[in-house]
């Protein structure tokens, strides 16, 4: 009876557990992506331009909070070729015009759309850092 108690009251807190420690991932990872794209705006400020990889500002790229590294794509004054690879808001128009920065969130996956389903889950930094949030959010 006991064991019969314990297993349904597990069942029933389990995903609760689950939901807020994927919370306190998502909200640990937002505010990596914030002092990582203050280490880039101080970068920028030191050497006038924006580095081409995080690891010219890290050593290493840095990983987000389900082990994944960070993605970094430097837009202003890179080496871009049309606008396949920028993240991109419903319309299509791409989110920032000076670097994208952005974890892939709990899934691993992305792609360039925000709408798009694999990338609903993905914390970003939009409008040239005055958002920072889940995609979904944005």
């Amino acid at each position: 009876m006991v064991v019969l108690i314990g297993g349904l009251l597990y069942g029933m807190i389990s995903p609760a557990i689950m939901y807020h420690m994927e919370l306190a991932k998502s909200v640990a990872t937002e505010q990596s992506v914030k002092d990582i794209a203050k280490d880039i705006d101080s970068f920028y400020d030191t050497n006038g331009h924006y580095p081409d990889s995080l690891e010219e500002v890290f050593g290493q790229v840095p990983l987000d909070e389900w082990g994944n590294p960070y993605q970094y794509l430097r837009i202003d004054g890179g080496k871009i070729k049309g606008k396949g690879k920028l993240r991109k808001d419903k319309n299509l128009v791409p989110i920032n015009s000076d670097y994208d920065l952005y974890s892939k969130g709990s899934d691993g996956k992305s792609t360039s759309p925000l709408t798009a389903a694999i990338s609903h889950d993905d914390i970003v930094r939009a409008n040239n850092g005055a958002f920072f949030g889940v995609a979904t959010d944005y």
